[in-house]
């Protein structure tokens, strides 16, 4: 006995000492600075564009515009932070200065700025507002000063450097603390430059000497993380459309890259071999602009569209950016509102209820025999505590038992990445019906990744890390059901009759109706696209099989099958997109004057008694037809006016424009340009139709 309890307290010493001396992972490669580290936490923030572009309806200022234009009806820096705050959105970056030069703030080093303005008299101070806002809904306060000045006489020269961090340092002195500093890529060009009206270009490597300009940052805020192609602190993710490569290294060959970079495509993905830790930032906007166009106004990003970006950001190890062009009122516009406080609450939804905490968790490695490095610590919710394997493993598998048949569709997982990101592979199966399915094959994990999974029952859930630089740290792993996305439906029919209609999630049942009335459970259940060969109001309603719960219901109109249509007198395929019925294809039409004449037979007579046009609808959209005639014949050769004028307000809002008149007999219809909104000699056509007996 007395041998057995020494053999005991031997055993208990051995596993003590063994536990004790285990010395805890090494970092691998570069590592997040404690500022890195709280700006990942913040996941979404929101950028505003407002300035001078507001009040011109352009993008990019020339820098020659009056000061005095700047003059906003209702300018309420509380609205912003208020929608920020109840979009969970964790910060805004205004455009203090953007490329034309104009300053938000009172400048004392140019006049150039809203002391010029006759808002507030002269007396405002925009930067001030906002940041009072900030601070009383709680929210970080950031600026994005433009390095390239269109307005200013020096720029390119070397007097610019000097004025351009002398405007840093007021940014950096007046307002607070700034969480993050924004320097654009966009250096050099066509300007004003003080009345000089030329091209200017500028070494983007050399010219703005960066690292003595990043210093003042370092000096008046040594906590604020610095944006540009190459960080240091975050970078630009290589594009605008609101992604991140699905392989996503936070880190990056930092001396290789510069402002302006022009090889901005390997931004999409980092670099595996990078030196320093600079993360991406996904920056895109809710509308087609940057800054705020009436013309705009129908086409802020659905639902659907913005929980891509959310999955394809956040969910991917970037941060999100998202910018609201705030409109010449001075206000978050009340359509970008609704649709930002939609994806808030889907996100709500979608994250609930993490069906993973707490449940019994196992691996095949664990890091020596320590509870520290356990694999419970990844569903635990503590994000400081993470599973670990032996230092000379990089595959491993861990094991959540579910403990009994549980539904979920969105799998989260996290890299503790105070050590830095090291998974290159991993993939993730599901124990269904006592057999494992694999459900996706991946890449990068880093600060987080989140996977949008088919709708799955299972009992267990097993993440293996096939390929790591060293021994995997995964500090959280989360399951979630997510409610379906009940938007309307999209309702389209092509030129051969084929009427298609799609939903934003694929795990929802259609139903639609044909003939104009109301569409429910109980009406045709949509399978597969089919031909509808007459006039018809289709209408549609996306149904949540197992709540019942219902979409807004979508409508279309149809007329006749465009099938037999033919534009006459033109070799060009490209302009039967006019007839496919996506709105977003587009024919333009150039015959070196106005007014330009678009005839097309319709393959048989009808009686017409109206027609439609749909201007083109890309961002950078051209020839949108103003002042119009149309015209009907019988033979192509004898026409008559039917209808004249203008497309009121089409610059504004180029959305369907519909004319009727008295019915006519007629094969061929023609419509004329007279001229367009940009006075130049292009007509668009995204679709045009006509309205029958």
């Amino acid at each position: 006995m007395k041998y057995r309890n020494v053999g005991l307290w031997v055993l208990i010493l051995v596993l003590f000492t063994s536990c004790k001396q285990l010395d805890p992972p090494q970092a691998v490669g570069p590592v997040p600075s404690e500022a890195q580290l709280k700006w990942h936490e913040m996941e979404q923030y929101a950028f505003v564009h407002f300035s001078m572009n507001t009040f011109t309806d352009i993008e990019w200022g020339y820098g020659d515009k009056s000061p005095e234009l700047f003059n906003p009806t209702d300018l309420d820096c509380r609205q912003w932070a208020r929608v920020c705050k109840e979009a969970g959105l964790k910060g805004i970056i205004i455009t203090a200065k953007h490329h034309d030069g104009f300053c938000l703030w009172p400048s004392k080093y140019t006049e150039y700025s809203v002391k010029n303005s006759p808002w507030r008299d002269g007396k405002g101070d925009l930067l001030r507002e906002l940041s009072d806002a900030c601070k009383e809904y709680g929210l970080k306060f950031g600026v994005y000063l433009s390095p390239w000045d269109r307005n200013h006489a020096d720029y390119g020269k070397p007097e610019y450097i000097t004025y351009f961090r002398n405007q840093l340092r007021e940014l950096l002195t007046n307002y607070g603390e700034i969480f993050e500093i924004w320097f654009d890529g966009a250096n050099g060009g066509s300007g004003y430059y003080g009345g000089a009206n030329e091209h200017r270009n500028v070494d983007r490597k050399t010219y703005y000497d960066w690292e003595n300009t990043y210093k003042i940052v370092r000096e008046l805020q040594p906590n604020a993380i610095l944006f540009s192609d190459a960080g240091p602190g975050c970078r630009w993710c290589g594009n605008e459309e609101g992604w991140v490569g699905k392989t996503n290294w936070s880190i990056l060959r930092r001396d290789e890259v510069w402002p302006g970079f022009p090889d901005y495509k390997e931004l999409q993905y980092g670099h595996e071999d990078g030196t320093h830790w600079v993360p991406a930032e996904v920056d895109v906007s809710i509308r087609p602009g940057w800054f705020y166009h009436k013309s705009e106004d129908h086409k802020v990003k659905t639902l659907p569209h913005l929980l891509d970006i959310y999955y394809h950001s956040v969910g991917r190890g970037a941060t999100l950016l998202m910018n609201f062009p705030v409109d010449p009122r001075g206000l978050i516009h009340e359509k970008d509102v609704e649709q930002i406080l939609k994806l808030s609450n889907a996100l709500k939804a979608d994250f609930a209820e993490n069906l993973a905490y707490g449940k019994e968790a196992g691996a095949t490695n664990t890091r020596g025999i320590s509870r520290r490095y356990r694999a419970s610590n990844v569903t635990d919710g503590d994000k400081e505590t993470y599973w670990a394997t032996d230092d000379q493993v990089s595959e491993a598998s861990l094991m959540i038992n579910l403990e009994e048949p549980t539904e979920f569709n969105r799998f989260l997982i996290q890299e503790y990445i105070r050590l830095g990101q090291r998974v290159q592979e991993f993939t993730l199966e599901a124990l269904v019906d006592g057999k494992w399915k694999t459900l996706a094959n991946e890449t990068t994990i880093g600060y987080k990744r989140i996977l949008r999974l088919p709708t799955i029952t299972a009992t267990e859930v097993r993440v293996t890390i096939k390929k790591a630089k060293a021994s995997p740290l995964i500090s959280n792993v989360e399951l979630y059901k997510a409610p379906k996305v009940l938007t309307a439906p999209i309702i389209r029919r092509d030129q051969e009759g084929m009427l298609k209609i799609e939903s934003a999630d694929q795990e929802v049942e259609v139903f639609f109706t044909t003939d104009g009335r109301e569409p429910s459970s109980q009406s045709h259940k949509y399978a597969a696209p089919f031909v509808l060969p007459n006039k018809a109001v289709v209408k549609a309603i996306a149904v949540d099989p197992i709540s019942g719960k219902g979409s807004p219901v979508s409508t279309e109109a149809f007329d006749i099958v465009k099938k037999e249509w033919k534009v006459v007198g033109v070799d060009d395929k490209k302009a039967n997109q006019m007839f496919d019925g996506d709105p977003m294809t587009v024919w333009h039409q150039d015959q070196k004057e106005m007014p330009v004449d678009l005839i097309v037979d319709l393959g048989q007579a009808h009686h017409i008694k109206g027609f439609k046009y749909l201007p083109d609808q890309n961002r950078w959209s051209k020839g949108i037809i103003f002042n119009y005639q149309f015209f009907t014949s019988t033979n192509g050769r004898s026409w008559k006016l039917v209808s004249e004028g203008e497309f009121s307000n089409i610059k504004n809002s180029p959305i369907w424009q519909t004319k009727l008149f008295s019915v006519s007999k007629a094969r061929f219809v023609k419509l004329r340009a007279i001229n367009n909104t940009s006075n130049n000699t292009v007509a668009s056509y995204a679709e045009i139709d006509i309205i029958t007996e």
